[in-house]
């Protein structure tokens, strides 16, 4: 095994067991949660196997739903954002992510934060919409959607900060 199969592995691990035993008991003011769990997905490798990217999103956000019981909701938003995560980096790095220069933990750059920021976005929004399932629910979908959103971000560039590795 390489050494990138090993870091994702133990990203995956990681990550998936903050988020059961300390984010999935935080819930602010009835309506705002942390969902960093998606960072696995947001810090998989660019030049990485796109099909393992979605295979290891499914069970991410299917592990998550065995833990919260949610009936899928999370497996779908990891998929989607599995999915678009190309079309973000095209996005918001244009010709760096054609050259595939891209690196996220570095210092954070408008262009790395918009791709954070995006990712969290089509992330949340495909959970809460798939969470109410009603157009009625339409403003609490959106405001805890930027709520959420903006908790969620807060946290991912901490933990992006906290496992930055020091250059010296």
């Amino acid at each position: 095994m390489n050494s990138a199969l090993l870091v994702n592995i133990f990203r995956f691990i990681l990550l998936l067991a903050m988020q059961i035993i300390v984010f999935n008991n935080m819930n602010f003011f009835g309506f705002i949660s942390p969902f960093p769990y998606l960072l696995f997905i947001i810090l998989y490798p660019v030049n990485g196997n796109k099909s393992g990217l979605l295979i290891a999103s499914f069970l991410l956000g299917l592990i998550m739903d065995m833990f919260s019981n949610s009936g899928g909701i999370h497996a779908a938003s990891c998929l989607t954002l599995a999915y678009f995560r190309p079309y973000l980096f095209k996005f918001s790095f244009g010709l760096s992510y054609e050259y595939q220069t891209v690196k996220l933990n570095d210092v954070l750059t408008p262009e790395r934060f918009s791709f954070i920021l995006l990712s969290v976005v089509i992330h949340h929004l495909v959970l809460f919409l798939l969470e109410a399932f009603q157009f009625s629910f339409i403003w609490d979908i959106l405001l805890r959607t930027i709520f959420s959103s903006i908790f969620t971000i807060i946290i991912c560039i901490v933990i992006i900060y906290l496992i930055k590795p020091n250059k010296r």
